[in-house]
């Protein structure tokens, strides 16, 4: 199995602010093609989403489980082309650039899980006027710096699962990317409905953690030399 290779609020949840975190990516969704429009010219691009957890700021989502870690995502072209952002973002990552062989087939599903450093920025939506955060860069972490323990579960999304593990982790996903994965071909080429979403997430980032919260895994901190990935 392999995936080869914004933010806007609407609730009182403050805006994650801008500046600098240790981060972890939990989840990897490969949304799929999409029709997009970029300067009037229409494209087609084949999507993924990464989400990382901040576990240096925690949000009381929901009184029961008290405080969570903060989710942002970015989505990319699923390119690893020499102007990619996907393939910037990820040498950044990794510390190192990539080697004609990995160029080849990435496998991007192996980022679940690895540590890195992410800028967020803030703006204001032109349209709606609400402000909201972003990935402005990620990057490799700096010497001496550690990434708490994961919390939330990880999700990986790829055509390629099981039918039960591929709807599992479809329905654990937030509404609006789910919304974005039926409207490819390749959701269509599976020939199955979409599940109803008993446990709707907000259309909105950053506003509720995943449902459910794993057990704490032990960090998996690379060597300095060796990309974590």
């Amino acid at each position: 199995m392999a995936i080869n290779a914004t933010d806007a609020g609407g609730s009182n949840i403050p805006v994650i602010e801008a500046g600098t975190y240790p981060a972890r990516c939990i989840q990897i969704v490969h949304i799929g093609t999409i029709e997009d429009e970029y300067k009037g010219k229409k494209m087609t691009p084949n999507k993924v989403r990464l989400a990382w957890e901040l576990p240096t700021e925690l949000y009381e989502f929901d009184e029961a489980k008290g405080p969570e870690p903060r989710i942002i995502s970015k989505e990319y072209t699923l390119s690893l082309g020499d102007k990619a952002n996907l393939r910037k973002d990820l040498d950044a990552w990794r510390g190192k650039p990539f080697t004609e062989i990995e160029l080849k087939g990435f496998d991007v599903s192996t980022i679940i899980g690895a540590p890195c450093q992410l800028s967020i920025a803030n703006g204001v939506g032109v349209s709606s006027g609400k402000p909201y955060a972003k990935v402005s860069a990620v990057a490799k972490l700096m010497k001496g710096i550690k990434v708490a323990d994961q919390v939330l579960e990880s999700v990986i999304f790829m055509y390629d699962l099981e039918p039960n593990e591929l709807l599992k982790a479809f329905e654990s996903v937030p509404t609006y990317v789910q919304d974005k994965i039926v409207t490819t071909p390749e959701w269509a080429a599976l020939g199955i409905e979409r599940p109803i979403d008993k446990n709707a997430q907000p259309a909105s980032e950053g506003t509720t953690p995943k449902d459910e919260v794993s057990e704490a895994v032990a960090a998996a901190e690379a060597d300095e030399d060796k990309p974590p990935f």
